[in-house]
C-alpha cells in the first residue's frame, strides 16, 4: 500500500521531508501520493509542519488525541493507552471542538495539572454539522447558540449562507472557514424548526445524532414496485401455517409487528415452540437503494412521541409487519422442549403465516395474572396458559446456567398533542413481556447455532466477560457500604456474577445498585466473532428476531436464505461475507449507540420540562450517585436530579473511592443508597437540567 510505504519511508529518514522527496524515492503520481499524505494526516499518522515537510507524529513532541470540551469553556485531550487526560486551557484550545483528532504539546510549567498542554493543531474534525438557534444582529449576521454546550467557538452566519432562517429557528449548520482563534464562518445546511413549534425540540436531537428522518424519492420509486399483499405464486415451497393458532403479542401501539407466537404440547409433555418472524430479507433486496438506507439507520429509533422507522411505513407496518387475517411470508424457528424447558432440537425453515389476532400485553397479561379474560381472547388462553408454563421453565433453566436480570427500571413518559410532557412513571414488564423475551432470546440462540457449526461467515451478538478492575471496585464500594460479599475475582464466571446480583437484590439500595452494576459490565455489540453473550449466559447468540427494526437482524435472514434456504455456499461468496459483515457489525454498533444516546437525551430534556411545572415541589428520593459537585438524587418516578454541593449548609468533603460526601461541621455523610427528601428549585427543559434543594436526610 502507498500509505504504508510513506510510513516504512518516513520512519527510516527520522527527520521531516519535503514532498518531492517523497515522490521521488517512492515514485508516485502526484494525485497519489497527495491523498495518501491527506489520509495519513487525517488519521494523525503524519504531521506537515509550517515549512510543508512531513513527518511521522510518533517523531515530534507532540501527542494526538481526542478533545472533549467542557461548557465552562477548557477541556481535555484522551490519548489512547493513557489513564490520565491532558488538562487544556480555555486559551490553549486553538479553535477546537468537542470530539476534534488533535496535536497537543506539552506545558512543562503547569503547576495545576499533572498533564497540561495546548492544542497546535486540528489534524481531523469527524463531526461535519452541528444543531443549534440562529438569531441576527443588526448586520443580518446571524449567530449560533449550540444546543450542545461544550462546543466553545463562536460562528458566523451570512445572511446569504442561512437558508432565509428567521430568528429562533433551529437549524444544522456547517462550520466553514476560521477567521480567528475561536471564530468561525459557516452556513446553514436545514432549518429544522421554529424553538417553539412543537416537536422541534426532539428533532434537534435527532439531528445531532445524524438520524435520517425522512426516505429519498429512489426509495419511494422502489416502494412503488413492491407488493402489497402475498400472492399465492410466492408461498410455493414455503411451509405452510395458515391453518395453525398463531398470534402476536405487542404494546397497544405497535404497527411494526415481526414476531408472531405458536404452540403445541406434545403427548410425551413435550412443548412444540413456533416463532415465526416477517421476512423481511424477501423484500428489501440486497444493494437496493432501500437496503443501503436501512444499512446506514441501523435500527429503529423509538421516542417519546414518535419512531423514527428503519423501514418506510408501506414495509414496517405493511407487507412486512405480522398483521391479523392477512398472509405474510415469515421465516419460522421451531423448537421441542422437554417437560422441564430444555431445548431437545429445533430447525429453520421458510413460512407463510396468517395471524389469528393481534395481542396486546396488557390483555395477555391479564390472562397470565388470572384476571378476567379479556373480550375476543377466550379461544386463546389454554395456548397462553401453555406458553406461560414453558416460559417459566425456560426461565429457570436459564438462571441455572447464569442468567442475569439486573431488573433496571425504565421510564415511561406521556406527552399531549403538542409533545408536553403531561405524566412519568415506571415502565411495566409484566409476565406477557417476559414470555416473549424468553421465546424470542431461545429462537435467536437456534439460528446463530444453526450457522455457527456451518462454520459460514456470520453476525453475532456478542456480550464479553467484564473486566476484573470493575468488578472489584464494586465489590469495594460494597465494603464502604457495609456491605461483605467474598466473590472470587479469578472466576468471573455468569453464574458467580450472578450470585452477587442475588446479593445486592436484598438490599435497600438493590435498584442503584443494580444499575452501578450494570455499569461495569462492557456493552453488548455486534460482532463476526462468536465471543458469547455474558448477561445470557449463551455461548452463542445472534439478533434474527427483529429485521423489521434492525438491521443485523435483517443481515441474519439474508445469510439464512444464502446459506439454507437457496444453498448458495461458494468460496467466493464466504470470502465476500467475511468482509462485508464486518463492517455490517461496526456500523450497526455505532448506529445502535447513536439511537439508545438519543433516546437518553430526549427523556433527559422531557423529564426537566416536565419538572419545569413543579417548581417548590417536594418529594422523597434516594441518593443515586455522589460527586465532587454535588449528590444526585432519583426519585420514586425515575427522574433524577441534583443536589449543588454548594447549596448544601456546610463544606463537604468529597471521596472518591469510598463515593461520600462528609460536612466538615456536622460529620453528616451522604453515600449513594441513603433516602432523602429534596425540593425541586430549578428545571431546565434547554440544559436537560433538574437541580433539587436538600431538605432531610431519613
Amino acid at each position: 500500500m502507498i500509505k504504508d510505504s510513506i510510513i516504512n519511508l518516513l520512519n527510516q529518514k527520522k527527520v521531516a521531508q519535503e514532498r518531492k522527496v517523497l515522490k521521488s524515492e517512492l515514485n508516485l503520481f502526484d494525485e497519489e501520493l497527495d491523498n495518501a499524505l491527506n489520509e495519513l494526516i487525517k488519521e494523525g499518522i503524519i504531521y506537515k509542519t509550517n515549512k510543508k515537510k512531513y513527518i511521522l507524529v510518533e517523531q515530534t513532541d507532540y501527542i494526538k488525541g481526542y478533545y472533549r470540551s467542557n461548557p465552562k469553556g477548557y477541556g481535555f485531550v484522551e490519548v489512547e493507552g493513557q489513564d490520565e487526560d491532558i488538562y487544556i486551557n480555555e486559551k490553549n484550545t486553538d479553535g477546537a471542538i468537542l470530539n476534534d483528532l488533535v496535536l497537543v504539546e506539552i506545558i512543562k510549567d503547569s503547576k495545576e495539572h499533572k498533564k497540561e498542554g495546548k492544542i497546535i493543531r486540528v489534524i481531523n474534525r469527524p463531526e461535519e454539522q452541528y444543531v443549534g438557534e440562529i438569531n441576527f444582529d443588526k448586520k443580518e449576521t446571524g449567530t449560533i447558540t449550540f444546543d450542545d454546550k461544550r462546543i466553545n467557538i463562536e460562528l458566523s452566519i451570512p445572511k446569504e449562507n442561512s437558508l432565509n432562517a428567521v430568528d429562533g429557528h433551529k437549524v444544522l449548520v456547517e462550520i466553514k472557514d476560521k477567521v480567528d482563534k475561536n471564530k468561525y464562518i459557516g452556513n446553514v445546511v436545514k432549518i429544522i424548526g421554529h424553538k417553539n413549534d412543537p416537536g422541534t425540540d426532539i428533532l434537534s436531537i435527532i439531528y445531532k445524532y445524524k438520524i435520517h428522518t425522512e426516505f429519498n424519492e429512489q426509495i419511494q420509486e422502489e416502494l412503488k414496485k413492491l407488493p402489497n399483499k402475498v400472492d399465492e405464486s410466492e408461498i410455493s415451497g414455503r411451509l405452510d401455517l395458515r391453518n395453525e393458532m398463531i398470534f402476536t403479542i405487542d404494546g397497544d401501539d405497535t404497527k411494526d409487528i415481526d414476531d408472531a407466537i405458536s404452540i403445541e404440547k406434545l403427548n410425551n409433555g413435550h412443548y412444540k415452540l413456533g416463532v415465526h418472524i416477517a421476512d423481511v430479507a424477501y423484500y428489501v433486496k440486497e444493494d437496493t437503494a432501500l437496503d443501503e438506507e436501512a444499512s446506514y439507520r441501523g435500527c429503529s429509533v423509538y421516542l417519546v412521541d414518535r419512531v423514527i422507522p428503519m423501514l418506510p411505513h408501506e414495509l414496517s407496518n405493511g407487507i412486512c409487519s405480522l398483521n391479523p387475517n392477512v398472509d405474510r411470508l415469515t421465516v419460522s424457528c421451531i423448537m421441542e422442549f422437554d417437560g422441564q424447558g430444555n431445548k431437545l432440537d429445533y430447525d429453520v425453515k421458510l413460512s407463510v403465516i396468517k395471524s389469528n389476532i393481534q395481542m396486546t400485553y396488557k390483555k395477555v397479561n391479564a390472562i397470565l395474572n388470572n384476571e378476567k379474560t379479556p373480550e375476543g381472547y377466550e379461544p386463546y388462553k389454554e395456548k397462553l396458559l401453555q406458553m406461560q408454563e414453558l416460559s417459566e421453565k425456560i426461565s429457570n433453566q436459564m438462571i441455572k446456567r447464569g442468567y442475569l436480570d439486573f431488573n433496571i427500571d425504565e421510564p415511561k413518559i406521556l406527552v399531549d398533542e403538542n409533545c408536553v410532557p403531561i405524566e412519568i412513571k415506571k415502565r411495566e414488564q409484566g409476565k406477557g413481556e417476559k414470555l416473549i423475551e424468553n421465546f424470542m432470546v431461545q429462537a435467536n440462540e437456534s439460528v446463530a447455532s444453526l450457522i455457527y457449526f456451518m462454520n459460514l461467515p456470520f453476525i453475532y451478538r456478542i456480550h464479553e466477560e467484564p473486566q476484573e478492575d470493575k468488578i472489584k471496585g464494586f465489590e469495594e464500594f460494597l465494603q464502604s457500604l457495609g456491605y461483605t460479599h467474598n466473590l472470587n475475582l479469578k472466576d468471573l464466571s455468569p453464574k458467580n456474577i450472578q450470585k452477587l446480583l442475588n446479593f445486592i437484590n436484598e438490599k435497600k439500595e438493590s435498584k442503584i445498585l443494580s444499575s452501578l452494576l450494570l455499569r461495569s459490565m462492557k456493552k453488548a455489540i455486534y460482532s463476526t466473532q462468536n465471543l458469547g453473550h455474558y448477561a445470557l449466559a449463551s455461548k452463542c447468540y445472534t439478533h434474527f428476531t427483529s429485521p423489521i427494526r434492525r438491521y443485523p437482524d435483517t443481515t441474519v435472514h439474508r445469510l439464512l436464505h444464502k446459506y439454507i434456504f437457496e444453498n448458495q455456499i461458494t468460496q467466493e461468496l464466504v470470502d465476500m461475507e467475511e468482509t462485508k459483515l464486518i463492517a455490517v457489525a461496526e456500523h450497526s454498533s455505532e448506529m445502535e449507540k447513536a439511537s439508545v444516546d438519543c433516546e437518553r437525551d430526549v427523556d433527559d430534556m422531557k423529564m426537566a420540562e416536565y419538572m419545569e411545572k413543579h417548581i417548590n415541589e417536594e418529594y422523597d428520593g434516594m441518593i443515586s450517585g455522589i460527586a465532587n459537585f454535588g449528590m444526585f438524587v432519583m426519585l420514586d418516578n425515575l427522574i433524577e436530579g441534583l443536589v449543588p454541593i454548594d447549596s448544601m449548609n456546610d463544606f463537604y468533603v468529597y471521596d472518591e473511592k469510598l463515593l461520600t460526601l462528609t460536612g466538615q461541621k456536622s460529620h453528616t455523610m451522604y453515600r449513594i443508597g441513603d433516602k432523602v427528601k429534596v425540593k425541586c428549585i430549578r428545571a431546565s427543559k434547554e440544559d436537560k437540567q433538574i437541580d433539587f434543594d436538600l431538605l432531610k436526610k431519613y
